[in-house]
């Protein structure tokens, strides 16, 4: 493996492992309706940022650097639905009691991924640190090199949410949870929008 490469795959699995928004999702799931029924999630998630990564690659980063209002519509719009989202999360109840708790498509995953500001400036750093002369196959091996990282990664939250789901007894311990993980992702933008 040449040292690119390496560096890639440290970058992939450093900027999918950490907390963000992506994860907090992930982990709340994986709490609230365990590790099977978020499977469509996981592979959202890792199928989505693939195809934003080689989108952004192919032409967006230079639409935001031609249009630089564009790139601020979008952090407000992602806030706005990030927002939204850890409202949702934070409202739930607990899965036990009354199943409101909604799972996240493979679909609505693939889509987050476009509002997602830690996505976004994942996407532009690779494309740009790892992919300097711009070629069709630098970006394929990007975009395979995120999927394949993401899938882990992101099982393991889920698999980390099952868990403590194992702690959360109790309704107001669900609750309390939720608020927690709606909180974090809220905290998980701010650093994006810098």
């Amino acid at each position: 493996m040449n040292d690119q490469l390496l560096a890639l795959v440290l970058f992939a699995f450093v900027s999918t492992f950490t907390p963000g928004p992506n994860n907090m999702m992930l982990m709340t799931s994986g709490a609230n309706i365990g590790f099977a029924r978020s499977i469509p999630h996981i592979l959202g998630v890792a199928m989505g940022f693939g195809l934003m990564v080689f989108l952004v690659g192919v032409g967006m980063s230079g639409v935001f650097t031609r249009f630089p209002i564009a790139h601020q519509v979008l952090q407000v719009l992602s806030v706005l639905f990030l927002l939204y989202l850890a409202v949702k999360i934070a409202r739930s109840k607990p899965a036990l009691e009354t199943q409101t708790y909604r799972p996240m498509t493979f679909f609505s995953a693939m889509l987050f991924q476009w509002v997602n500001p830690k996505g976004w400036s994942m996407a532009l750093s690779a494309v740009s640190l790892y992919n300097p002369t711009a070629s069709l196959w630098g970006l394929g091996v990007i975009t395979v090199t995120f999927m394949l990282i993401n899938i882990p990664c992101c099982s393991s939250w889920v698999y980390a949410g099952k868990k403590i789901s194992q702690f959360l007894k109790h309704d107001h311990h669900v609750r309390w949870f939720n608020w927690s993980m709606a909180s974090l992702l809220v905290a998980s933008t701010l650093p994006m929008l810098g």
